[in-house]
């Protein structure tokens, strides 16, 4: 690319945004730097230590524990279909930067558009304000931090271009249709992104990465004798445009049509209190959310989290270990480094049935005397990072999945869920089954539709008594993970395993229909 100055580049990338969403061909990929690596922001935006070292100064003027600098520059782009047709083509381009104060657990913010030097001592002067007191002197040298790379991309690496989407989408559409008659509407969709970030701190870190991220879907309507189900499914992460082979596309359309085809024999459950067993995989959203949230560090903290006073203490049987982790190569929740310039790390939060760890942050982390765990993340510039999750799941055991569903004796085995809602402080949820079969005398039998499930997480968790050797994560890149009105990309995965009771939304009577 060439070399712009600060304010041309703004102004073009202006004009290039709003091309993009009139012109599908034209590629966001090419406002993208060849090299993924080396001063991005100095080269392109004169971003230099000196320049850092001022603005940390003006926002460490009148006080504060410490102050970073989040620079960011991303390119987004999404191409749909519906039925072979193009009927959606957008993209969005993003470039700022967010500067923090923070004092105790108080943070004063600002941030800009405009990486102008007047604008970006304007932004700090904001989060200044939140002390009145001496200034807090700023680091003179800075020291690159060295990372792993957990979504390794080529050394040309530019994005992922419209018309490279397209040919795929279209097989996706072809390959719907064609696996059964019954379908009759297809929506297939793809969107991709890269961001660039520099993190630079008050202690002397400057921290940069690029990070890919997409996904690629299909969703369908099948109709039956007057009747119509629809299904959805994805794959993706952070991951670069050799993913997408025909593999990936032959099973995001079989997947696809099988789960929307199998609904049409699908019964609901008797309701009431029974076992449960969790399929492997996406089911870890029940992890995620009834379970995960509790263990991020600010609701313990505030005291809001049941776990709040449970460290060190058991929370699940002794064969439960539950992990977060930065580190796994190319899903959604995995990072290089988080928005304070920590490296991805691995967290144990519960280990051999005992709880041993939060997810922390900087600020969090100070208050527990602990070091950081990488989990300090935010969904752009515009918002300062607090603890969230990246890939969080449950290690396997030693059991057989056919043993553990003979455990369960009767009760439901759950494929997918979706649309859940749960209560952080409390844990408790429900959760809304769009997959899942009957278990009637320690076997699988009929398929099961739009039923919900209930319970809260802290005794979910200690309600699992049995797992299975077969953890699996979850492959998607299409799913956000909400928090005080922000959204990152996470993962998570399960092994099968079973819960002792769970309360089930189902019919009165066995084997009704929906």
């Amino acid at each position: 690319m060439k070399s712009l100055s600060r304010r041309k580049f703004i102004q073009d990338i202006a004009l290039t945004g709003g091309a993009l969403l009139l012109l599908p061909e034209l590629e966001a990929s090419m406002l993208l730097e060849n090299q993924t690596t080396g001063n991005y922001f100095l080269k392109e935006f004169g971003i230099d230590e000196k320049l850092c070292q001022r603005l940390l100064a003006k926002a460490l003027s009148k006080g504060g524990d410490f102050a970073d600098l989040y620079f960011e520059y991303s390119v987004m782009n999404y191409l749909g279909l519906e039925d072979a047709k193009v009927n959606q083509s957008y993209g969005n381009i993003s470039l700022g930067v967010g500067i923090r104060t923070v004092k105790g657990d108080q943070i004063g913010y600002g941030f800009t558009q405009d990486l102008t030097e007047a604008a970006m001592i304007s932004a700090a002067s904001t989060a200044s304000t939140l002390c009145d007191m001496k200034a807090t002197p700023v680091v003179t040298s800075f020291s690159q931090l060295k990372t792993n790379n957990y979504y390794p991309v080529a050394i040309d690496y530019e994005g992922i271009p419209a018309n490279s989407k397209l040919p795929i989408l279209q097989n996706i559409n072809q390959k719907c249709f064609g696996l059964s008659p019954e379908v009759i509407k297809v929506n297939a969709g793809f969107l991709s992104s890269a961001k660039r970030i520099l993190v630079v701190t008050s202690d002397g870190i400057m921290a940069e990465d690029l990070i890919p991220h997409g996904f690629v879907y299909a969703s369908v309507v099948a109709e039956r004798d007057g009747k119509r189900e629809q299904s959805f499914y994805n794959l993706g992460g952070h991951r670069d445009y050799s993913y997408y082979t025909d593999e990936v596309v032959n099973k995001v359309a079989t997947k696809t049509v099988n789960n929307a085809l199998v609904l049409f024999d699908a019964i609901q459950p008797p309701a009431g209190e029974m076992p449960v067993v969790l399929g492997p995989g996406v089911t870890g959203i029940l992890l995620h959310e009834a379970i995960g949230h509790g263990m991020e560090a600010d609701f313990n903290r505030k005291k809001i989290s049941t776990f709040s006073t449970m460290l060190g203490k058991k929370v699940a049987e002794p064969f439960v270990t539950i992990i977060d982790d930065g580190t796994n190569m190319n899903l959604a929740g995995s990072i290089n480094v988080d928005d304070e310039g920590v490296p991805g790390k691995k967290t144990i939060l519960v280990e051999n049935g005992i709880l041993t760890s939060y997810l922390h942050d900087k600020i969090s982390a100070k208050h527990y005397g602990v070091e950081p765990t990488g989990n300090g993340r935010r969904q752009d510039f515009q918002n300062y990072p607090i603890p969230r999750m990246r890939n969080t799941y449950m290690l396997g055991g030693t059991n057989s999945v056919d043993d553990v569903i003979m455990q369960a004796g009767n009760g439901i085995y759950v494929e997918n869920v979706s649309n859940g809602q749960v209560k952080i402080g409390e844990g408790d949820f429900a959760f809304y089954v769009s997959q899942g079969r009957l278990i009637e005398n320690g076997k699988l039998t009929s398929p099961i539709k739009d039923v919900n499930i209930m319970g809260n997480g802290p005794k979910m968790l200690t309600n699992i008594i049995m797992a299975a050797n077969n953890l699996e994560m979850y492959h998607g890149g299409a799913g956000q993970c909400g928090k005080n009105g922000q959204g990152v990309p996470v993962g998570f995965g399960m092994p099968t395993c079973l819960v002792k009771s769970l309360t089930v939304g189902g019919t009165q009577q066995k084997g009704g229909q929906s």
